[in-house]
């Protein structure tokens, strides 16, 4: 088994943070001792991580390229969320795919702990190739290593599945999917329930990676479903990105919400484009305004629903407005790590198709979180901190 490096060995640590008005003085390169192994854990070599920036120090939100645009145009609603406004560009865009900095992690086993054996190893070994499950604690991945505490949190990638498309999984993925899972609860409960409807509408707000890994990741779960069939899916949208989804999904219906609008013409534009209330919304990267927006779009009945950051503020606030109005507001579950396998699984196999992403080397994160801001970058940003192919 290799040694642990010396304490002096130093390795690369970036800190990417939140954009002032230039966009510049964003990204931070550090030399920091190689982290020593835990006894019963493993030391990484970082390979791929998602590209993204912390929107404010003292929140775990991001923007990254898979971003959505949504309705939030305002510093009041930036401010809203807890970000700095001083430090956010005014085309600052939706959060999405990249909840946590520097969390969507693929890479290699470069040391396991001295008190790990061949018989607790759990089919982790040195030169193993894995994605990390964005567990409690995991520590920011921009780096040339990192270390877990335990070898539960790694999952074997197979040789065959590229580490950048891998490292798109912990995250976007897996945060789609438990939308999707969460959705397919409420469309039983639409189409098996008392009023046995025959068909259920959803809505999902905002485009880019997270719509496209639902939408791949739905069409996977319902086309074995006896009433697939029956789930018309319709996208809101700000900008031209619509047009890929379309391509994308012969059966979708897209509508953009253009900031030109009053609210009740895009109302009316929505449930035009839906043929009446949709069943279930699921806004990705809430505000007030969307989810206000969002609930005149819904049947009585209906349900949103929304990732935890954005539940833990919003569903306190907004629920019982909702309740008020016959409809409920729902966080969706935290993904698991066994969801996190059976991704690894489908994406490999090409029962899943990931959607497009691009590969930049870790030096030139400044210049791509400047792509980033401006919607230069097509698809997920990756940054490669080493080159193993």
């Amino acid at each position: 088994m290799p040694q642990k490096p010396m304490m002096s060995k130093l390795c690369r640590q970036v800190s990417i943070e939140s954009p002032g008005p230039l966009i510049k003085d964003s990204v931070f390169t550090f030399d920091v001792p190689v982290p020593e192994v835990p006894s019963v854990g493993a030391r990484i070599r970082v390979v791929c991580a998602g590209a993204c920036y912390r929107a404010s120090r003292g929140r775990s939100m991001s923007v990254c390229s898979t971003s959505s645009i949504s309705s939030l145009n305002s510093l009041s609603e930036l401010a809203e969320m807890g970000t700095a406004t001083h430090a956010v560009p005014t085309h600052a865009g939706m959060r999405d795919g990249a909840l946590f900095p520097g969390y969507e992690v693929a890479g290699i086993v470069d040391t396991l702990g001295d008190e790990i054996d061949e018989h607790s190893n759990c089919g982790i070994s040195v030169g193993q190739r894995i994605v990390l499950f964005p567990y409690e604690g995991v520590p920011h991945g921009y780096a040339d290593y990192i270390v877990v505490p335990e070898l539960k949190y790694l999952v074997p990638i197979p040789d065959s599945l590229k580490l950048s498309v891998a490292a798109m999984l912990p995250t976007g993925a897996l945060l789609a999917m438990n939308a999707v899972y969460s959705a397919h609860e409420c469309i039983k409960n639409v189409l098996q329930g008392p009023d046995h409807r025959t068909d259920c509408k959803i809505l999902i707000v905002g485009t880019g990676g997270l719509a496209l890994w639902t939408l791949r990741i739905a069409a996977n779960l319902f086309k074995n479903l006896p009433y697939g069939n029956s789930v018309q899916i319709t996208v809101a949208c700000l900008k031209d990105e619509g047009l890929a989804l379309a391509h994308d999904s012969a059966n979708l219906n897209v509508v953009q919400w253009s900031e030109d609008l009053y609210e009740n013409q895009l109302i009316e534009r929505t449930q035009d484009s839906c043929k009446g209330p949709v069943d279930i919304v699921l806004d990705f990267g809430a505000t007030s305004r969307s989810l206000r927006r969002s609930l005149r779009c819904l049947a009585k009945g209906g349900v949103v629903l929304l990732p935890e950051d954005v539940a833990e503020r919003l569903i306190p606030r907004f629920g019982p407005r909702a309740e008020d109005m016959g409809m409920k507001l729902r966080e969706i579950p935290s993904g698991t790590i066994d969801q996190l396998k059976e991704l690894v699984k489908l994406v490999n196999s090409g029962e899943i198709a990931a959607p497009p992403h691009s590969v930049f080397p870790a030096e030139e994160a400044q210049d791509v979180v400047q792509k980033l801001c401006q919607s230069e970058i097509k698809g997920r940003a990756i940054l490669r901190f080493y080159d193993v192919d």
